[in-house]
């Protein structure tokens, strides 16, 4: 009698995708570079069935009340899906970030060190929504010679699955082993993936603050990511309207459920009486709630509809169409706000003072500090890394929007010709050279 093979397990997946994701370390630069051209090709190729399905997921997600912010991570039309599959063109153009000698150094005559980058592993990277990121994500991982186990969030299942497919398809031309790229689709999985920390050797997670928190407190594999995006856009009192305005519209409403998108805006007194209303006008007119502190309110009452801020405001991530308003007595202020509200993602001044900006660049504690522009330029795309896993607010590195870079390590190859430890060692120890090649 024969008895029926089970099922495998997230465990033997795990050890499948660890697997594939050595023999990936190992390929050539060019073959890892075809691999992200077919992969681009076959998302090219399914793009009609990938937007259908991410129509569907839409569709479900509006009629069980999905939050506008999530909706619109969730959208995947065929604008932003073509702008994916450039992404993964562009990474095919970067320079290799495995196999860089950084360090070459004799130590002895015949003893040398070096120190060369490469892949971490397999990444464990789970987020809400947001299907676009399997393919950044995905490519990311190819071009660094990583595995991947993506779980996407339930309100978009299809999208995620029609990716998938696309991404194997593609990989199933190349010598990449389609194994090195896998998805989960059960909340389940989820915790189990959390405990895999035999096969996992980073997780990222992408989505709320409670989620974010939710993993951290839930896994022992090291975590890289961000909680918070509070982000500032504090308009100086020498800053020029007609660059202010446009930079505050923006950083608000492009993209207002974006990470780096602000939530509150702050403002000199001094320029208030004439900026303010002409800053409150523009965002209004773009759909923007506002709401203030006493001073703003106070100032905006004949101007727009303007609502109290409360405490909360303060140190709340809307990712909608709410912005806090305060106004703020000099830069010291300004900075102290930020020190005490932001998440350390990015913070941008508008000024044309050369001192106050200098000193908002060099005391501000984020990712991201930013002089006249837009902070929705914090974006791995923009930033010229092809993609992005994600935006860390650690202080150690990898630090910012994360690309290849901050998915490569290093190890130390040290060659000798029989050399051992207690030459150099004791009383008649023979000196090491620590000479660069």
């Amino acid at each position: 009698m024969t008895v029926a093979s089970s099922a495998p397990t997230l465990v033997d997946l795990a050890r499948q995708t660890r697997q594939a994701a050595r023999a990936l370390a190992l390929l050539p630069t060019d073959d890892r570079r075809a691999a992200l051209e077919a992969v681009a090709q076959s998302l090219s190729d399914r793009a009609a069935a990938i937007v259908a399905a991410n129509e569907a997921d839409c569709a479900t997600a509006q009629a069980e009340g999905i939050s506008s912010a999530l909706y619109g991570r969730l959208k995947l039309d065929a604008v932003k899906l073509a702008g994916a599959i450039a992404g993964v063109r562009d990474l095919a153009q970067l320079p290799d970030p495995l196999g860089d000698r950084q360090i070459h150094r004799e130590l002895d005559q015949g003893l040398v060190l070096e120190r060369v980058t490469c892949p971490l592993g397999v990444l464990g990277v789970i987020f809400e929504a947001r299907p676009d990121a399997v393919v950044q994500i995905a490519a990311l991982a190819i071009a660094s010679g990583n595995g991947v186990i993506l779980k996407g969030g339930k309100e978009a299942v299809r999208s995620c699955q029609a990716l998938i497919e696309a991404i194997h398809g593609g990989l199933a031309n190349s010598a990449v082993d389609p194994a090195a790229v896998r998805l989960l689709t059960t909340r389940e999985e989820t915790l189990e993936l959390l405990r895999l920390d035999r096969y996992v050797d980073l997780i990222i997670p992408r989505g709320s603050n409670a989620f974010v928190q939710f993993v951290q407190n839930n896994t022992r594999i090291p975590v890289l990511g961000h909680a918070d995006g509070i982000c500032h856009l504090y308009v100086d009192e020498a800053a020029d309207l007609t660059k202010a305005v446009p930079i505050a519209v923006d950083a608000k409403t492009q993209y207002p459920s974006a990470c780096n998108a602000i939530e509150t805006l702050l403002v000199h007194r001094a320029i208030a009486p004439q900026g303010l209303p002409e800053l409150a006008r523009a965002l209004v007119a773009k759909g923007v709630e506002l709401r203030g502190d006493v001073a703003a309110c106070e100032l905006l009452q004949e101007v727009c509809e303007i609502t109290p801020a409360t405490e909360t405001d303060w140190a709340t991530e809307y990712s909608d169409l709410i912005l806090s308003i305060k106004l703020v007595a000099d830069l010291d202020e300004a900075i102290d706000h930020i020190t005490t509200y932001g998440s350390g993602h990015t913070e941008a001044i508008v000024t044309e003072d050369d001192a106050a900006a200098d000193r908002f660049l060099a005391e501000v504690d984020a990712a991201g500090v930013y002089r006249n522009c837009s902070t929705r330029f914090a974006d791995g795309f923009r930033y010229g890394f092809g993609a992005e896993v994600g935006i860390s607010t650690n202080r150690l590195p990898p630090r910012g929007p994360v690309g290849l870079e901050g998915l490569v390590t290093y190890k130390y190859r040290l060659t000798g010709q029989g050399h051992v430890a207690a030459t150099y060692a004791g009383a008649d120890a023979k000196p090491l050279t620590h000479r660069d090649l």
